[in-house]
Formats: C-alpha cells, sequence, structure tokens
C-alpha cells in the first residue's frame, strides 16, 4: 500500500473515530451516566491518532510535502469531519501520481 493510500485509510478511520467520540460517546458519558463509551472508543480515537501522525509524516517526507500542507493535513484531524474535507485532496494527489 502506498503512503498516500495508508495515510487515507487511516485518516478515515481516525475522523469516523472522532466522529463516534464526540457525538455518540461522549453523550452516552454525560446523559446517560455510560461512562465506559468515552474509554473505549477514546482509546480507539487516540491509538488512530497516533497511527495518522506517523502515516502523515511518512506521507509528507515521501511525497515532499511543503510544511503548509502537512500542518493543514494535521489540523484537518483536529477538526470534526476535517479529515473527510481534507481526503477530496489526497483523492485527487493518488490520481496524479503515477504507479511506482
Amino acid at each position: 500500500m502506498t503512503a498516500l493510500r495508508q495515510l487515507r485509510l487511516i485518516a478515515l478511520l481516525e475522523g469516523l473515530s472522532f466522529l463516534l467520540l464526540l457525538f455518540v460517546a461522549m453523550p452516552l458519558k454525560y446523559l446517560a451516566g455510560l461512562p465506559l463509551a468515552v474509554r473505549v472508543v477514546g482509546s480507539a480515537h487516540g491509538l488512530l491518532f497516533v497511527l495518522f501522525v506517523a502515516a502523515l509524516v511518512r506521507a509528507a517526507a515521501r511525497h515532499r510535502w511543503s510544511i503548509g500542507r502537512a500542518s493543514l493535513a494535521f489540523v484537518s484531524s483536529l477538526v470534526p469531519f476535517g479529515t473527510f474535507v481534507f481526503d477530496r485532496s489526497l483523492q485527487r494527489e493518488i490520481a496524479a501520481t503515477p504507479p511506482s
């Protein structure tokens, strides 16, 4: 799997886990008194975030991204739905990259 495809997959999983944490697990904790949901989803999200950062560093180095582009990718992971928006540019870059 190429560095860009790996980044794309991990970014989508990380974004999904962030949304589950914000819109499912947190309400379960604070509205239904079920803190286990945050512990489970939060742990998964934390692992996916670390994997995202590692994949981002790999892709940025391999494709010689500017600091600005790499920073934009990182910030996208901090904003709800951000990785899904950033995914569009990854799709275009994957399509434009010749197979190696």
